[in-house]
């Protein structure tokens, strides 16, 4: 089978032609006639024909050549014409047939030039000079048959050769022109695929982040619905008043994890790229997440040094560790006193610690969880550039750590 390759040869077919097997003669390749190749082939024959003719004309007026000579110049030349609408298939074969009829045909003459021009456009070099090494004794030959009188052998050859290889040149010169057509439109075509691949990584980068954030905001929302909603069956004889604020925490809870559920799938709807990103929260906004906790009835204690200070983006990381461990907590450790301690410098990093007492028994929440909250935080934290260890203390305690660097 072949292989599908850009052909420098035939641009018009671009993107791709098909190429044959490396055991297959590429001159046998068939390729499909445009409109283009139609007009091309046809004006080609057309003034071969004509200036062959006149060609003719000029050896039967001369009367050093013979009858006999004339009629096989004409019956030659006339079969040399017709092999030109093969040449696009064999076009190297053509070339050197007509070269070889051209020793013995006037008429054939400037078909078999313009064989040898077809060679220099659509082959390598090598072949090219082939067929001209190989037709070069058929000019003895053709001037032993054709004698003329008035013109020297020496200026005859000289201008054989200088005809021959200006076709030579001329078919070069388009090859090579196609050839840098055909490498322009490829690395055109190339930095075009670049482009839209790095669009779709942008987008997928971009939809990995909004994936990231939704674990980060529903994951938080849903676990303070499910400790608000424990604390309801549990405490069934509680008063009226404590059951209504609440189910009012629960209802405010649930409308604000469908608010960012709703922005979220629009974002990744392939018509919102548009849609306005809200603010992304930063160390400043701690107090309230804490206090989110707190009224869920989480004992947490908060000590963070100067949150106004940080960057904004290590201030982002670090706000979304505190968030991932509180949400940890009340998974995990319902009812577990939690210590966060967010402490650091310019030039020291930012460094975030969330601690909280295991359970020795019956504390996990039963609220379900992916599994991936500290996988897509360390990835965040690593893109950051900074470093997180999470696991059970020697002292009982489970301990979420991470540093981010915090430049001067």
């Amino acid at each position: 089978m072949g292989t599908l390759i850009a052909d420098p040869d035939h641009p018009r077919l671009l993107p791709a032609v098909l190429v044959p097997r490396p055991d297959v003669d590429p001159d046998t390749t068939r390729l499909r006639r445009t409109m283009r190749d139609w007009m091309v082939d046809i004006v080609a024959f057309v003034l071969c024909a004509g200036c062959g003719l006149l060609l003719f004309g000029a050896e039967e007026a001369r009367t050093e050549v013979s009858r006999a000579v004339l009629n096989i110049d004409f019956a030659v030349g006339c079969v040399a014409l017709l092999a030109l609408w093969l040449r696009r298939r064999w076009p190297v074969g053509v070339a050197i047939a007509l070269g070889l009829t051209s020793a013995i045909s006037s008429l054939a003459a400037f078909a078999a030039a313009f064989a040898l021009f077809t060679v220099a456009v659509h082959r390598p070099a090598s072949k090219v000079f082939l067929v001209a090494l190989l037709t070069i004794p058929t000019f003895p030959i053709y001037t032993a048959t054709h004698p003329d009188d008035s013109t020297s052998f020496l200026l005859e050859a000289s201008l054989a050769v200088l005809v021959t290889g200006g076709v030579i040149a001329w078919g070069m010169v388009v090859r090579a022109r196609r050839q840098l057509v055909l490498s322009l439109r490829d690395r055109a075509l190339r930095a075009e695929a670049e482009q839209q691949l790095r669009v779709e990584q942008a987008k997928a980068s971009e939809r990995a982040r909004i994936a990231r954030e939704m674990h980060d905001v529903l994951a938080h929302r849903i676990s303070l619905l499910s400790l608000h909603a424990g604390a309801l069956e549990f405490r069934g004889d509680a008063p009226p008043a404590e059951v209504a604020r609440a189910a009012g925490v629960i209802r405010d809870t649930a409308h604000e994890a469908l608010e960012d559920l709703r922005e979220v799938i629009g974002v990744l709807r392939e018509d919102g790229g548009d849609t306005p990103e809200r603010p992304q929260p930063t160390l400043a906004d701690l107090p309230a997440l804490v206090g989110e906790s707190r009224g869920a009835g989480m004992a947490v204690r908060l000590d963070v040094e100067e949150p106004e200070a940080v960057p904004a983006n290590v201030g982002r990381t670090g706000y979304r560790v505190v968030q991932e461990g509180l949400t940890n907590a009340r998974k995990h450790a319902r009812g577990a006193a939690v210590a966060v301690t967010v402490a650091g410098a310019p030039g020291e990093g930012l460094t975030v610690e969330v601690r909280n007492r295991l359970p020795i028994g019956g504390g996990a929440a039963g609220i379900p969880g992916a599994g991936t909250g500290i996988v897509g935080l360390a990835e965040r934290v690593a893109l950051a550039g900074g470093r997180i260890e999470h696991g059970r203390t020697d002292d009982g305690d489970f301990r979420l750590w991470a540093w981010l660097p915090w430049p001067r």
